[in-house]
């Protein structure tokens, strides 16, 4: 697919890019209320995606209705092709703009690499829809966030949860990031494939958990037991609280035992999406 003629930031008519993203905080210059932050895309509720492996990802995802695919010159290798093999519902128009309007156009900081995308959110899935579609008879981990409010650490809890064969994370809807471009670049591409899963009360849902036949452990720095490598049971829900706080109390009391990472020396403790990654590599199940 041939790019379209570069754009300025700041111009409108047409199907020219907005000048402000739809991220976490629904606002930025040029910014005008009721106006659609992908003007031109055909829906109000589309949102920017950005970096390559996020990009890509969202283009790859059958669920993710693409809607306007933005190129730096020389960036983005692949992604003009791959937009264009994409079925005509769900292919974006593609543009080519300059790196300091992509500058402008994102939130301060965003790490871009010469690749924006317009893309609609994702269905968001509940928690009973999600325990009807887990296979019986096979090991299934699940990952539930207790007030982890940094967008960095859940895109990053995210990776891993996709890297070790997590089947999905579930976050109480207050007290949790919404899912931004920002979070969907530190997840790299694993929001398309790994369910974020929201609900109103992250005791309630271990509880229901429990009753579907899951083993719920706490991770504290207080807990009993050391998480071993291995499998405790087929079905395995592991929570993590925010840093510094932990697991609320009512999330402690709801698991079924606490454990602790098998760490030494002057440090005790790892950033949450670190413990993650080490919780879940345990917790992988083993071939065989």
């Amino acid at each position: 697919m041939k790019p379209k003629r570069p754009f300025r930031a700041g111009q409108t008519p047409g199907r020219q890019p907005a000048s402000a993203p739809a991220d976490a905080s629904g606002s930025g210059p040029g910014r005008h209320p009721g106006r659609n932050p992908a003007a031109g895309s055909g829906t109000a509720a589309a949102a920017w995606l950005w970096g390559h492996h996020a990009v890509a990802a969202a283009l790859a995802n059958p669920a993710r209705a693409c809607r306007r695919l933005l190129l730096v010159a020389d960036s983005g290798q692949g992604l003009a092709e791959a937009a264009a093999a994409l079925p005509p519902a769900r292919r974006p128009l593609v543009e080519s703009v300059e790196r300091a309007a992509l500058d402008r156009l994102l939130p301060a900081g965003s790490v871009h690499q010469g690749v924006a995308l317009a893309a609609d959110p994702l269905p968001a899935p509940d928690l009973e829809d999600l325990l009807a579609s887990l296979p019986a008879g096979r090991p299934v981990t699940l990952v539930l966030l207790d007030q982890v409010t940094d967008p960095h650490n859940v895109g990053a809890i995210l990776r891993s949860a996709a890297a070790f064969g997590a089947a999905a994370v579930i976050l109480p809807e207050r007290h949790a990031p919404p899912l931004t471009g920002t979070l969907a670049k530190a997840a790299s591409g694993a929001v398309e494939v790994v369910p974020l899963v929201r609900v109103v009360n992250l005791a309630r849902a271990i509880t229901d958990l429990q009753d579907e036949g899951f083993l719920c452990l706490g991770l504290a720095e207080e807990g009993e037991e050391v998480l071993a490598a291995g499998r405790p049971g087929e079905r395995v829900a592991i929570a993590l609280g925010a840093e510094g706080d932990g697991l609320r109390r009512l999330t402690r009391e709801r698991c079924d035992r606490l454990v602790r990472l098998p760490t030494a020396g002057p440090i005790g403790s790892l950033n949450v999406s670190n413990a993650a990654a080490v919780a879940l590599f345990a917790l992988r199940p083993l071939p065989g």
